[in-house]
């Protein structure tokens, strides 16, 4: 667990609560997300399921908001909410100052140079079909708005932007089958990097590593925060990892937030049920985190 002394980086704790001397960086209000499921005669759904059921929060800058609970509670749908990667059926997203939900096509491409994602697995979120040089420099080309996209150039940044994860810059010509499963997430969170972000979604990032490697991105994504100030929303469902990782932690349930606090207060002093649940349930990592 990280130790940070009361008042520090970010305000006072204070209970289940911690007051913020700035505005949030992302503000969720009232999130709902429903599919429709069991289609029944003429196309009519038989019943909804309610994937996430009014959830509110907020993400101050340069804080890490851990969103942890079990599989299937509705934390990925949250995390691409957020991002208007999935369209929510009703609530509101502010980015920045910024409605996500309610900017057009061009707004939206812009808010998205700010807001990353980092995905679950490495391997399917890596076009196999890519060099690694394509792969990170594609987001800069995406959206380059002006910016120098010469060869030389984003040749330049990517380079970067492998030393920044930790890997070398002879990677750059190969192609993601020649790596392993700990160095395609590296990959894949230079690729988050290239545009230089303010926000990113960790969508479980670590889950489909085995333990030592996994424990060497969680340190990288902290040594990566504090180098180009990055808020986080860290999703999991390793209590141990994002208690470690995270300034606040939100525990979900079956698409609701059941408990929102420090993370000291969440797994030193719970209120829920079900958080301690998770607590006792989860057993502490064999993890070098440093």
């Amino acid at each position: 667990m990280v130790n940070r002394p009361p008042g520090s980086r970010f305000g006072l704790g204070i209970g289940h609560c911690t007051i913020f001397k700035s505005m949030p960086l992302v503000e969720v209000r009232n999130l709902i997300k429903v599919y429709a499921a069991d289609e029944g005669v003429f196309g009519k759904a038989r019943h909804n399921v309610r994937a996430v059921s009014g959830v509110s929060l907020d993400i101050h800058a340069g804080e890490t908001l851990g969103l942890v609970g079990e599989s299937g509670c509705g934390k990925s749908t949250l995390g691409r909410m957020v991002l208007r990667l999935i369209e929510p059926t009703s609530g509101s997203v502010v980015f920045n100052g910024h409605d996500v939900l309610a900017a057009p096509p061009g707004e939206l491409r812009r808010l998205r140079r700010d807001m990353q994602i980092i995905f679950q697995d490495p391997v399917g979120s890596l076009n196999p079909r890519m060099r690694i040089e394509e792969i990170i420099t594609e987001p800069l080309v995406i959206h380059a708005e002006g910016s120098d996209t010469t060869k030389d150039s984003l040749h330049q940044q990517a380079s970067e932007m492998l030393r920044a994860v930790g890997l070398d810059e002879s990677a750059l010509r190969r192609y993601p089958h020649e790596f392993s499963g700990g160095q395609r997430q590296r990959v894949g969170i230079a690729r988050a990097l290239a545009l230089q972000p303010k926000f990113i979604v960790c969508d479980e990032p670590v889950s489909a590593l085995d333990v030592s490697v996994g424990a060497q991105i969680v340190n990288l994504l902290q040594k990566l925060q504090r180098e180009f100030g990055l808020t986080y929303l860290f999703i999991s469902h390793s209590m141990p990892v994002v208690r470690y990782l995270s300034d606040r932690i939100a525990v979900m349930r079956q698409g609701a937030i059941v408990e929102l606090g420090t993370s000291e207060d969440i797994t030193l002093r719970p209120q829920h049920g079900y958080t301690r649940t998770l607590l006792e349930a989860t057993p502490e990592p064999e993890l070098k985190l440093s």
